[in-house]
């Protein structure tokens, strides 16, 4: 199976997250040195979930957003979970069943492009290093909004590159050259963490993709980077 981050084929990126599913967990810990769960806590507190508010992650994968917002906001109503790669949706539920929460989370298969939600249902919605995988984003992000009650917060979390000299240049040798050679190692697929990297050089930069959640209704939408700019974390409001 050949893998380019250039590739906006979504059987193929389907293909690709359900064979690294079962190890998915530990290479993203290992990967970014456990920082992906304090990108992940980040992301969640911005949503601000009322009491009884409903929230859904997008490309939820194994569901690390998920538990994260049933643990910061353990009065909220429900919270979905969807994802387009069934072997992440299995895990999840092996994951939230574990946690005691089946009561609290639900996980289902659904496309970012085709939510299977009525328009104006929750009140938060989160994508985390999802919307980089999703072929039309232009259409993933209206489906975002389109699903928010207005004056409901969406939340994007995704990879970015550093711009620093010094920071930016390690960060390159790291990203192109070590990622892939131990996710590869430690996942057996070698391709996956190969796309990794080329999916990220070729996402849009923060800028743009404000520019594009505006053009699909979002309001006050702004940004800031974590960890010395390796991730975005992206934030707007629905438009009354």
């Amino acid at each position: 199976m050949r893998v380019d981050g250039r590739i906006r084929d979504g059987d193929t990126i389907r293909r690709m997250f359900g064979g690294i599913a079962p190890r998915y967990d530990l290479l993203n810990r290992l990967l970014s040195a456990a920082r992906d769960r304090y990108w992940r806590r980040e992301a969640v507190a911005h949503t601000r979930l009322p009491s009884g508010g409903a929230a859904l992650d997008v490309c939820t994968g194994t569901a690390d957003m998920a538990l994260e917002l049933a643990r910061q906001f353990p009065s909220a109503g429900t919270i979905i979970g969807v994802d387009f790669c069934l072997p992440m949706i299995r895990i999840a539920a092996e994951k939230v069943a574990r946690k005691g929460l089946t009561g609290r989370i639900r996980l289902q298969a659904a496309s970012a492009e085709a939510l299977p939600f009525d328009a104006n249902t929750f009140d938060a919605v989160t994508i985390a290093f999802g919307i980089r995988n999703v072929v039309d984003r232009k259409c993933g992000l209206s489906e975002l909004c389109r699903v928010l009650r207005p004056g409901g917060v969406g939340v994007i979390l995704e990879f970015a590159t550093p711009r620093g000299p010094f920071f930016g240049w390690l960060y390159r040798v790291y990203f192109h050259r070590g990622l892939p050679w131990l996710g590869g190692l430690i996942s057996g697929d070698p391709q996956a963490y190969r796309y990794l990297p080329t999916s990220v050089s070729a996402f849009p930069a923060p800028q743009e993709l404000s520019r594009m959640m505006e053009e699909v209704g979002f309001r006050d939408v702004h940004f800031r980077t974590l960890t010395g700019g390796i991730v975005t974390l992206h934030m707007g409001t629905k438009s009354a």
